[in-house]
């Protein structure tokens, strides 16, 4: 029995594969550039940032990220832990304003062996879910279907934060 290829087009991941390859850290890389739009950070606090993820498990998957490079949680002061865990609660209302969804994922990956892609700088990821948002792609075709551009999501949910700053 002969087997059909199956092909799924996705043109702007040739920007990721013929780009440049940073050595640094992806995070600190980014939290140093002056290009938050370029970059899809949300927003800056004292002691972390939000961002989009650039390679998403659903629309609107954030992370939050402390400014300072570490990778163990035990390395944080309270401070930084403290911050971190109210950026989750704020990004989460930011993302209940923006999309509505049903649930969430939020969870953290230390160490390669737990899934962490970037295990040398310490992140929590934020993953909106909606009932039905899971399909036949993944598990057929190892591919997860996005429904909007990461534009549009970072457009949606600034609008959202920055309105929110101005009620303040």
């Amino acid at each position: 029995m002969k087997e059909t290829i199956k092909l799924l087009w996705a043109p702007w991941r040739m920007k990721y594969i013929r780009g440049k390859k940073v050595k640094e850290c992806v995070f600190c890389q980014k939290l140093n550039e002056n290009r938050d739009e370029t970059n899809y950070i949300l927003f800056r606090k004292k002691n972390c940032f939000v961002i989009l993820n650039v390679f998403p498990y659903n629309n609107g998957h954030l992370m939050v990220i402390p400014n300072k490079h570490l990778a163990e949680m035990e390395e944080m002061e309270k401070e930084i832990l403290n911050e971190l865990m109210s950026t989750v609660k704020e990004s989460v209302g930011l993302l209940k304003k923006a999309f509505k969804p049903e649930g969430f994922n939020i969870g953290i990956n230390m160490g390669k062996i737990a899934g962490a892609g970037i295990e040398e700088h310490f992140h929590i990821h934020i993953i909106p879910r909606w009932q039905g948002d899971t399909n036949f792609m993944p598990a057929i075709a190892q591919t997860k279907v996005i429904s909007e551009s990461l534009n549009e999501t970072y457009n949606k949910l600034k609008e959202v934060y920055l309105l929110g700053i101005k009620r303040k």
